[in-house]
């Protein structure tokens, strides 16, 4: 059966795409088939798996998206790239701003990206979804879409500040919307292990939210390789193997399979 994974907080720069690609083709390296939506006007994740000018694409998220709203017909593969590392992905870029603000007088609006992926989440084991730095109606469509949710954060203050409006949106959308949904777990991201500040913030999401939300046992840390991915336009795994950052990925994607099992 097909997990649906949205991978979402409001705050930017905390590495939803780093590890929505990372985690993708971890799964696909441990043999699963993935497929990674971008649901992010950015285009980041299209540029991390090496599509230089996203603006420039025949066919992305927002023509598929136009589709379901218009019940027209989306054809098999429709939008749909296969990468060299073994996963499947549907690039946006930044038209799918202007269709969030058009969201608003579509009926079911909060229903058009489910209705997608149900008819095509059959040919795959896992689909992650990458959503945009915001609480807007695109990410509310990737939650509603959604089994449960991946929450990226970085060791830092503001980032940490924001997590309770996250966590209260998911609420929300649980009751409401998608009865199903639930935090599949926290990841720290961009941990500077030499300082004891992100040491005390570690600390602190987990005092705070540990009881109640599963804290993944592997932080992401700071990474200037990392970083580099995206500029390579493959993950971690081919770009720095033997690296920190591609371990901590695979103890994630570790930790991921067994949590669904």
């Amino acid at each position: 059966m097909c997990r649906i994974i949205a991978i979402a907080n409001q705050k930017g720069g905390v590495g939803k795409t780093t590890t929505c690609v990372n985690l993708g083709i971890g799964l696909a390296r441990a043999g699963e088939k993935v497929l990674l939506v971008e649901a992010d006007a950015q285009g980041s994740m299209a540029v991390s798996l090496g599509i230089q000018e996203p603006d420039e694409l025949d066919v992305t998220l927002v023509n598929i998206m136009e589709k379901i709203i218009n019940d027209e017909d989306v054809e098999p593969g429709e939008g749909i790239i296969h990468h060299e590392e073994g996963i499947d992905f549907i690039p946006a870029n930044i038209e799918l701003a202007g269709l969030e603000t058009s969201l608003v007088n579509v009926m079911c609006r909060e229903q058009v990206l489910r209705l997608y992926l149900d008819g095509i989440k059959d040919g795959y084991d896992y689909i992650l979804i990458d959503c945009m730095p915001s609480l807007g109606m695109i990410t509310i469509n990737a939650l509603v879409a959604a089994d449960s949710v991946l929450i990226p954060v970085e060791a830092a203050y503001l980032p940490v500040k924001g997590l309770q409006q996250l966590i209260k949106t998911i609420g929300k959308v649980h009751r409401r919307l998608n009865p199903r949904l639930s935090i599949l777990g926290i990841l720290l991201t961009k941990v500077d292990r030499r300082t004891n500040f992100a040491k005390d913030i570690s600390e602190q999401i987990r005092e705070v939210y540990g009881n109640n939300i599963h804290i993944f046992e592997n932080c992401i840390p700071m990474s200037v390789r990392a970083a580099e991915t995206t500029a390579e336009g493959k993950s971690i795994y081919l770009h720095d193997p033997k690296g920190i950052v591609a371990e901590e990925y695979r103890h994630l994607t570790g930790e991921v399979l067994a949590d669904e099992k």
